[in-house]
């Protein structure tokens, strides 16, 4: 799509928004209808799409991305209209008589911008909440998922026309584009490198923005920790989808009185759900393009391999790896590594655990094993994150009833269920003052009398 059709869709879309035709709440139901019906209807295109750009399997395309969807659409149905009505708030006195109230209104014209890890749910899920609160999108999914954007662009071809929802497909040059126009709202997600650019671009239109990056998310395995269900929950969040994941457990941080029993357990877990020869697994996916297969292979030393380092390039596969004996110094720790490669550091005391979190920059996820509820409290208390999970790994992103986002330079903002609506919407706070009265103490000239009224009322 050429700069001009991207500007024209642009005012389209906003001519659209400004006639009032998704402001109804029952515009906005049938539009998540319609999405809902459409994504059923196609699961099989939509799993062999997800098949082809990362090799998932039916079950994991499922359990990850289509079923996410539907869950937040269904979320919308059944909440839209509550969400949608005006709340009405505490009038304070002085304001006598008044009917005080919040009113959501949509942003407008908003983009939504998707990476290709979870091309399906990275894109469709940020789109229920934009149309739950009434707003129109351009939706624009990532060039390294081709298969999976195709897709997406007949599904929302068949349900919306372009001036309500579109999809411009394509790479950098249609990004750019994008970023130029003015958006009401822009909701983005993928890496830091990107998102800031996405917020260079928006401060130009002082365009709202929220940002879900990445990041190294720690795994904290104390001495108190159930080693083994550790293990094999620690296993299925980081090789999920090859590690490439934004939440997965970037390194494992453990005690050192526990390190040896946990990576033999770890051993034992990659076995047991990935089978001895990962590589001919039909259920394990695929690093999605040479480039980044050649990236992650930079990050593994061999020496320090105690599981797993094979790796088959036509099939862009990596082996679940572990790495032992590793330090914050080494070329592992120094960037997120989105792959199927686990280093283990260890520690000596959960100040020094604090310590060391807190200095690098803020994690999109951290997760802690322990049994030991005093630990717990001072880690997520004490840690810098966007959210997490004690005894487990990945799954506080898969609720309705909470907001997942990042924070510091792991993102900004928010969004799923309720908190998803809210990021879509603008809170107007409106006074509807009577007019059977009119209180005379604010008006000049001013008297003591009146003073005394408003110290009063104030204070």
């Amino acid at each position: 799509m050429t700069e001009q059709e991207i500007n024209s869709l642009v005012n389209r879309q906003r001519k659209y928004f400004q006639t009032g035709a998704t402001l109804p709440v029952s515009t906005r139901v049938s539009a998540l209808r319609r999405l809902y019906d459409a994504i059923s209807k196609h699961e099989k295109e939509i799993n062999e799409a997800l098949r082809k750009d990362l090799g998932k399997s039916g079950f994991e395309s499922y359990m990850c991305e289509t079923g996410m969807v539907l869950e937040e659409l269904s979320y919308m149905l059944k909440h839209t209209p509550r969400f949608a009505r005006e709340k009405r708030v505490r009038t304070p006195l002085a304001q006598f008589h008044s009917r005080s109230c919040q009113k959501p209104s949509p942003y407008g014209v908003t983009l939504i911008m998707s990476p290709w890890n979870y091309p399906f749910m990275l894109t469709l899920s940020p789109l229920a909440d934009a149309l739950a609160a009434g707003n129109t999108a351009v939706v624009k999914p990532s060039a390294y998922s081709p298969h999976t954007s195709d897709v997406i662009l007949r599904i929302l071809s068949q349900c919306f026309e372009p001036k309500y929802v579109a999809v411009v497909t394509g790479g950098r040059a249609e990004n750019t584009c994008l970023l130029r126009e003015h958006f009401d709202y822009i909701f983005f997600t993928g890496s830091q490198t990107v998102g800031k650019e996405v917020m260079r671009n928006a401060a130009e239109h002082l365009t709202p923005v929220t940002l879900e990056l990445g990041g190294k998310s720690p795994c904290i395995v104390d001495q108190t920790a159930n080693i083994k269900l550790a293990a094999r929950r620690i296993v299925f969040g980081k090789y999920l989808n090859c590690g490439q994941t934004c939440v997965a457990p970037d390194y494992i941080y453990c005690h050192r009185s526990v390190k040896d029993k946990l990576v033999s357990e770890v051993k034992k877990q990659i076995q047991k759900q990935y089978g001895k020869q990962p590589l001919s697994n039909p259920d394990y996916g695929k690093i999605i393009n040479e480039k980044h297969f050649d990236r992650i292979l930079g990050l593994i030393d061999k020496k320090k391999v105690v599981h797993g380092g094979s790796s088959d390039r036509k099939a862009l596969r990596i082996e679940p790896t572990v790495l032992d004996n590793v330090t914050f110094s080494d070329a592992v720790m120094q960037e997120e590594i989105f792959g199927p490669v686990m280093p283990i550091l260890v520690f000596d005391s959960l100040d020094e655990v604090i310590r060391n979190v807190n200095a690098m920059p803020h994690p999109l996820a951290l997760y802690l094993f322990t049994s030991d509820n005093a630990a717990a409290k001072k880690v997520t208390s004490r840690c810098g994150f966007g959210g997490g999970c004690i005894n487990d790994t990945i799954i506080h992103l898969a609720t309705t009833e909470m907001g997942f986002g990042g924070f510091g330079e792991s993102g900004m903002g928010a969004y799923h269920g309720k908190i998803g609506f809210d990021t879509f919407s603008h809170y107007k706070s409106i006074v509807d003052k009577k007019t059977w009265i009119d209180l005379p103490m604010r008006y000049q000239p001013y008297r003591k009398m009146h003073e005394k009224m408003v110290r009063f009322f104030l204070k």
